[in-house]
């Protein structure tokens, strides 16, 4: 099974203070897991862990593990764990190489060896998925940030990981196109059975899809479960309540006025 397992997990880049600190988390197969927090919490640092990029491809410090389907990260090379881990950062635009749409959604099939006729289904495929059908033959360099990052997912898809990883997936989408995304995402994981995991500071469109929540702060894990047990606690503990959506507060302050009025009536 491909759970993703944090045992006392921390890391430091070279040169650096620790950016992770005793990460204790379990992210289970099949999940919808949403990893939020403030700037500067360590959520990007946690995605590459799970990718092996930390401390695979940047180095430094490391203590404890990171298991991915029974595998520590530090255990298998970076690109053979690309196989079962697919990540979109939120800087996708590093992520693009090649001139034309199409190209970019093939570049890993071809490395891969790859039939001909496979990758002009996958292309299709793919992009049909993402609601780029019909650009195949655009440069890249032309389209929107939106359509550069759908063009960022569709690569990852492509090679169909088990485990989709997205940090800030909706940064350069308009409230629609975020929409879509998450129903995009929660489809692969509720149809296709991927794990997904996103980094996302405004859980209005997302919640309704997840199934998990991680809370971050100064680089250490402060709550972890199923979001409507944490997002009440988010609120009272004051734990990152600036990412509750507005419409939940009303909810949870709505209900305390309730328990307020019925401990005074009792």
């Amino acid at each position: 099974m491909n759970s993703i397992i944090f045992d006392n997990m921390s890391y430091a880049y070279p040169g650096g203070d620790a950016v992770l600190k005793n990460i204790n988390a379990i992210i289970p197969p099949d999940s919808f897991t949403i990893l939020t927090g403030p700037e500067g919490a360590g959520k990007t640092t946690f995605c590459l862990a799970i990718a092996g990029a930390v401390p695979g491809y940047f180095g430094g410090r490391m203590a404890g593990s990171v298991t991915v389907g029974g595998v520590k990260t530090t255990d298998i090379k970076v690109a053979d764990l690309a196989e079962r881990v697919g990540i979109v950062l939120a800087d996708y635009d590093s992520q693009l190489l090649a001139l034309t749409v199409a190209e970019e959604v093939a570049f890993g099939l071809e490395n891969r060896g790859a039939a001909p006729e496979t990758i002009a289904a996958k292309i299709r495929e793919v992009l049909a998925l993402v609601g780029l059908s019909g650009n195949e033959h655009a440069e890249v360099a032309g389209l929107s940030g939106g359509q550069r990052q759908r063009l960022a997912i569709a690569g990852m898809l492509v090679a169909d990981p088990d485990i989709l990883v997205l940090d800030e997936p909706a940064s350069a989408l308009d409230p629609e196109g975020t929409a879509e995304l998450y129903r995009l995402l929660g489809e692969l994981n509720r149809k296709y059975g991927k794990t997904v995991i996103v980094v996302e500071h405004c859980l209005r469109h997302v919640l309704p899809y997840a199934n998990n929540l991680l809370v971050l702060q100064q680089g250490c894990l402060q709550l972890a479960g199923h979001p409507e047990d944490l997002l009440p606690r988010m609120l009272k503990e004051a734990v990152y309540a600036e990412a509750v959506p507005a419409e939940v507060k009303t909810i949870y302050a709505a209900a305390a006025g309730v328990r307020k009025e019925e401990t005074r009536s009792a």
